[in-house]
């Protein structure tokens, strides 16, 4: 099992990666969207990874209230300074909640009955709920990562070349 500093790591990492597109793309490309169907800004990508944080790590696994407008979060746009300050209180408050996290116990909110199809049996536990909090930040990531590329590339930009753990300058994975 993993422990829960190894948990915040990774997920960290992944928050880190995503406020540094949106700290690097500034106000207005981070609120811009690709011009692909259906594509999200790195602005409301965020936004709704911030929205998973709280929603399925706040209130789910610790069991506090919390308001969501999930429809809301792909729409939004904002100043990347805002955002960032939103990002530093989501992750203290969802740290605070992995902290008393325990991950065989059964969440102590309620997952609504809409998302059952979706979700499935397996996802009444504390643990599995952690789970799906990182699987969209490591999703949404690299979606962030194709949105930098193509919105600098639409203004005439070269995305950055990203040397680091998940790869080389030549983008094979070292792992």
């Amino acid at each position: 099992m993993i422990s829960k500093d190894d948990y915040l790591y990774f997920v960290n990492d992944a928050l880190d990666g995503m406020t540094a597109i949106v700290s690097e793309l500034g106000d207005e490309l981070a609120n811009r969207r690709p011009d692909l169907p259906g594509a999200n800004s790195a602005f409301a990508l965020l936004t709704h990874c911030l929205g998973v944080m709280t929603y399925w790590g706040v209130h789910l696994v610790a069991g506090r209230e919390v308001e969501r407008d999930r429809d809301a979060e792909f729409v939004s746009r904002g100043s990347v300074a805002d955002l960032l300050d939103q990002a530093r209180q989501v992750r203290h408050e969802f740290e605070r909640a992995v902290a008393g996290a325990d991950p065989e116990a059964v969440l102590r909110g309620t997952v609504p009955p809409e998302w059952t199809p979706d979700v499935g049996p397996f996802m009444q536990r504390q643990g599995a709920a952690l789970m799906h909090v990182y699987e969209e930040l490591a999703q949404h990531r690299g979606h962030m990562e194709l949105t930098r590329d193509l919105v600098a590339r639409s203004v005439g930009g070269t995305p950055p070349v990203e040397v680091g753990r998940q790869g080389g300058e030549d983008g094979q994975d070292r792992h």
